[in-house]
């Protein structure tokens, strides 16, 4: 087989001598007291400036993108790109201008009470563009059991007598979006590239020239030394990571094995900054048992490859175990076209660093792995793990794999009830991490038994839960907040701790819900074989910085081509 070329990725960015860095933060900590009397409609101002600065710069940032990830010029995976970069950041801002017009108090749509007591914000949609460009779709955020609909905390003293502080985001190699939206707080900010993205780091500088101007902003590059010496830096006052746990305990516990295991037995953490996270899951993929016709299983099968797919697999919530029921008369032919689907999807670049190793070690566990896809050099090929055993240390529920491994677990049940019972005990106690699950079931399913899939979505303990679509909607909407579900101690981690987006400036969230119909129309932009991608993200883009109903139809003409 004829080996992929791939574009040449941009040149790589030296690392910033550290006397900079020490300058630079000195900078950014002189005018954290001064962040908190700015005024909401000056934030207001300085954050349209940088939607209009990412608008400006959008082009840039995706070609670079591509010849980091190996896309070819004029594919439709371009517009990966397009979304997972100036779409997704651009939304980000959007939101919290809208959430600060409404003095950082925004209304949800609808807000509800379950039995228990716990209360539940319909988040999505909220306009009519919401209801038209994502037909059927909706989202939730439940609130921690015990609290109120409280929104804004961080914003109430803005233009008060608040403390100000200095961030370290440390930001993530694999989606350009995370960095951005990550550094959307109400702090300062030093910001150090993810050495997998640098790239990124020159247009960021551009797009958010506002708030770098006015010193409220800094960007760094390298790798582990200058992200160690800021995370000690004494004028860092707050740290936050989008990447490994392995990063977390580090910075938190020691770089040194045994200093590190010596620290936690002792409770003696080496960094006691307040520490924000997103580290990561071994995501799950729930597939109820139901009445699925040949083309719902086709469809659902292309659904679960784009889940694997979708940015070469380099995802914290991409699906890594797929979870079917034994009984279910569908089961053999459902995992085959999932297998199907996974052989005719393109193989993509593994551009993430260790996936060779990491690809190496699952097929070291497991000789009966199947590589469904194309190989070739720089690729790690689509692979299915059959029969993985569904107990607590499989190697497959326990590692991130971060490359293009789909492990399938069969529970011994045959009926709705029963798999949606083993399924949450399963996710919940077998698979690491809490950040992301997803729920596939068909509408006669749930309309038969309703309460067991809502007590289902209610005892998962995941802080996004996608149904009927990708997890990565409930990072793309960002109205739905994004991160782990509460209760990771900085001994045990896992997918960390502590929520960004939340566009709705919620104080207590516990976890965030994305619905969508069964059968979406028309192709979702995380298929695989989406046609017409690059087209759509762009004009995602260009509604995104100025909704309007003619912007809308350009979006819908694209979004039906796929």
């Amino acid at each position: 087989m004829t080996s992929p070329q791939f574009p040449e990725p941009p040149a790589p960015l030296p690392p910033t001598p550290l006397p900079e860095v020490d300058a630079l933060v000195d900078r950014v900590a002189s005018k954290k007291d001064e962040w908190t009397q700015v005024t909401i409609a000056q934030r207001i101002e300085l954050m349209c400036k940088c939607m209009a600065g990412i608008e400006g710069v959008a082009e840039s940032w995706v070609k670079d993108g591509c010849k980091a990830k190996g896309i070819a010029e004029g594919t439709p995976l371009v517009g990966e790109e397009w979304i997972a970069g100036p779409w997704q950041t651009m939304r980000n801002l959007r939101y919290f201008v809208e959430a600060l017009k409404a003095g950082g108090h925004p209304t949800p749509p609808k807000v509800k009470t379950r039995p228990d007591g716990q209360s539940v914000a319909r988040v999505f949609p909220a306009t009519l563009y919401d209801k038209l460009m994502f037909s059927g779709f909706s989202g939730e955020v439940w609130l921690a059991k015990g609290e109120s609909v409280t929104q804004g905390a961080i914003y109430r003293n803005a233009g008060g007598a608040a403390v100000g502080k200095v961030a370290l985001v440390l930001g993530a190699g694999n989606v350009s979006s995370i960095a951005p939206m990550d550094l959307l707080d109400n702090e300062v900010v030093v910001l150090k590239t993810n050495p997998v993205n640098a790239w990124v780091g020159p247009h960021l500088e551009k797009a958010f020239a506002p708030l770098i101007d006015a010193g409220y902003l800094g960007v760094v590059y390298g790798g582990g030394e200058v992200g160690a010496h800021l995370a000690n830096h004494p004028k860092i006052d707050t740290l936050h990571v989008t990447g490994s746990d392995k990063t977390y305990d580090a910075i938190v516990w020691g770089a040194d094995p045994a200093e590190r295991d010596r620290r936690k037995a002792a409770g003696d953490p080496k960094n006691t900054r307040p520490f924000t996270a997103e580290l990561g899951c071994v995501t799950p993929v729930l597939v109820v048992p139901g009445p699925w016709s040949a083309a719902d299983l086709r469809f659902q099968a292309r659904q679960v490859a784009g889940m694997v797919a979708q940015n070469a697999s380099f995802n914290c919530n991409a699906a890594k175990v797929l979870v079917v029921a034994k009984g279910w008369l569908q089961r053999d032919a459902f995992l085959q076209y999932v297998g199907e689907e996974l052989a005719k999807t393109p193989p993509r670049k593994a551009y993430y660093p260790g996936a060779q190793d990491r690809y190496k070690g699952f097929l070291e566990h497991y000789p009966a792995a199947r590589a469904v896809g194309g190989a070739g050099e720089g690729v790690v090929p689509w692979t299915v793990i059959p029969d993985v055993p569904g107990e607590k240390g499989e190697y497959a529920l326990t590692n991130e794999a971060f490359c293009g491994v789909l492990a399938e677990v069969t529970l011994d049940v045959t009926t709705p009830v029963e798999f949606l019972e083993k399924a949450v005990d399963f996710a919940n106690e077998r698979c690491w991490g809490t950040l992301s699950c997803n729920i596939i079931v068909h509408p006669a399913t749930e309309e038969t038994y309703p309460a067991d899939v809502d007590r289902a979505i209610a005892n998962l303990r995941y802080g996004g839960i996608a149904i009927n679509c990708w997890a990565g909607m409930v990072y793309g909407l960002v109205c739905t907040t994004w991160g782990a579900f509460p209760g990771h101690t900085p001994k045990d981690i896992q997918s960390g701790t502590g929520v960004v987006h939340n566009g709705l400036l919620f104080d207590h969230p516990e976890k965030s819900i994305a619905r969508a119909p069964f059968r979406i129309w028309p192709t979702p932009a995380w298929f695989a074989d989406h046609q017409n991608l690059a087209n759509l993200g762009r004009q995602l883009v260009k509604m995104e910085a100025a909704p309007s109903w003619g912007q809308l139809a350009r979006v819908a003409m694209e979004a039906v081509k796929g």
